[in-house]
């Protein structure tokens, strides 16, 4: 018999949901779509053949329903990797954990895990309003370092490349088999997971910022496995606790500014709703 995990380690609420996205094993699906913004699961669920589940607490929004036969569940995640953290561990709690007994169950559950977000380039030659599926995550920021997982590739000279040396990135690879259900209407990139939306990514309003250069180190930066495309905020937590978890994953971006040539989308939210629609073809 496995040990119980402590109530103080695995929380649930009076309900036996778990703590923060409010739910229930039964309230989840084999693919998994995760957006951040909350306003943006309805926009996703209105695709759905049929919709059964509707759950709330703080800014984790689920909608569970079915595409034919799929079962699919959207999650707001809100913005960066450590809400991914809360929503990773608390989605693999669901389907691994007995919740009632708090005991690891024998047999594990895989899942297909798929991040709809926005993103900006930092290649001057990749299109505003383009989609791009991220093949890797570099992550900028330390969440994988705190648990049990080697990187898929080291990349331990980016942080001098970048000129951060306090940085320990990460390089995870998306699963090869979600990756080929999307055809060459897209592009494929690596993506840069940043942990903040101002100075983490170069921008300076008001006060200096030790990352002055890095949207310019970053266009610049040469990877085993190639250039850096976009950058955004969650991708490369979702990877690598994908492969901490065992579950399959992949993020699609849609590209609605270039840092390098300034522009933005004349029209962002026609271009998120374009990216829902081409994942769910996709993938369904």
């Amino acid at each position: 018999m496995s040990k119980k995990i402590p109530a103080t380690e695995l929380i649930l609420n009076a309900d036996g949901s778990v703590y923060h996205l409010n739910l229930l094993p039964e309230d989840l699906g084999e693919t998994i779509l995760l957006v951040g913004d909350p306003d943006r699961v309805p926009e996703v669920s209105k695709h759905f053949d049929r919709l059964h589940i509707q759950k709330q607490k703080r800014e984790f929004i689920t909608h569970t329903g079915t595409i034919g036969s799929n079962r699919i569940s959207v999650i707001s995640t809100g913005i960066g990797t450590d809400n991914i953290d809360i929503v990773m561990n608390e989605i693999d709690a669901l389907v691994n954990i007995d919740l009632q007994t708090r005991e690891i169950k024998s047999s594990k559950q895989d899942l297909n895990i798929v991040r709809i977000g926005t993103s900006g380039a930092v290649q001057a030659d990749i299109e505003v309003d383009s989609i791009l599926i991220s093949t890797y995550g570099l992550g900028l920021d330390h969440l994988l370092w705190y648990y049990d997982c080697l990187p898929d590739v080291q990349v331990a000279h980016v942080g001098a490349a970048l000129g951060l040396d306090f940085l320990k990135p990460y390089l995870f690879a998306a699963d090869a088999g979600l990756v080929a259900k999307f055809d060459d209407s897209s592009l494929k990139g690596i993506s840069a997971t940043c942990c903040g939306f101002y100075a983490p990514q170069g921008r300076q309003v008001r006060v200096a910022s030790h990352a002055d250069h890095l949207i310019e180190n970053l266009q610049q930066l040469k990877l085993p496995v190639g250039r850096v495309s976009n950058f955004e905020m969650e991708t490369a937590a979702i990877l690598g606790l994908s492969k901490v978890f065992g579950f399959k994953a992949v993020s699609v971006n849609a590209l609605v500014a270039n840092r390098i040539t300034h522009e933005f989308s004349k029209d962002a939210q026609a271009m998120i709703n374009k990216t829902i629609r081409y994942t769910l073809d996709s993938l369904f």
